[in-house]
């Protein structure tokens, strides 16, 4: 292949330590030179950060939009489902044409966010849910300005428009439900986690393994199917 195209599949794999938080001060090491212009750490992580999100993100609307107390917050869920499947979408594209490795599950501390909700009914998950949901998508617009105006990669200027136009629906549709404690968002958003790196990252995928894809939502019905990818 020519030079355009002299990247391997496996010197895109990402960090062990990458993390959520390190996206936006990654190196601007040039790690491929693809014909849609140079692909940096930065960019590989946030390719990541955007599949990572939707992981947790997807099946926690699945369970707003079958548990909610309220319209507005069944509303929010099925608009997540939608959103996070387009997206996911998109990003496995991306990440195809770039030759960059995928998660199949998010990180362990998203992991914690999805398993405190199910455990949570009634109001306190309703609420829970908006507060969560706000914080992580406060974080991650952040991420997504800072790629957008650096990046040199067409398909990833591509991907953090898309990603904006549904983080900034995903935080309207919470904040509409009028249970976002912003307080305790804001400090969620802003505060470093305190949590090892490894708590931030997401696991690599099996080898072999099915990749997992998040289906649009169909006649209100939504759920994660596997397909080989």
């Amino acid at each position: 292949m020519g030079g355009a195209l002299s990247f391997t599949l496996g010197s895109l794999l990402y960090p062990a330590m990458l993390g959520v938080q390190k996206v936006s001060s990654a190196p601007e090491r040039v790690i491929a030179t693809p014909a849609t212009g140079p692909l940096t750490e930065a960019d590989r992580g946030f390719v990541v950060a955007v599949r990572s999100a939707g992981l947790w993100e997807y099946p926690v609307g699945q369970k707003a939009s079958r548990k909610g107390t309220t319209t507005a917050v069944r509303n929010a869920g099925e608009q997540l489902v939608a959103g996070d499947a387009s997206l996911d979408a998109a990003c496995r594209n991306v990440a195809s044409q770039l030759g960059i490795a995928l998660p199949d599950q998010p990180s362990p501390q998203q992991q914690g966010f999805e398993s405190r909700l199910n455990k949570e009914s009634g109001k306190q998950f309703d609420t829970d849910l908006a507060t969560t949901v706000r914080a992580t998508n406060g974080q991650l617009l952040t991420t997504i300005a800072s790629i957008r105006s650096t990046t040199r990669n067409s398909l990833v200027r591509a991907l953090a428009d898309q990603a904006n136009a549904t983080v900034l629906d995903h935080i309207t549709a919470v904040e509409s439900t009028g249970l976002v404690d912003f307080g305790q968002a804001l400090a969620q958003e802003t505060s470093s986690p305190g949590l090892p790196a490894k708590d931030l990252t997401p696991p690599p995928a099996v080898a072999g393994q099915p990749q997992t894809v998040l289906t649009p939502p169909a006649n209100s019905t939504v759920s994660a199917s596997p397909t080989m990818g």
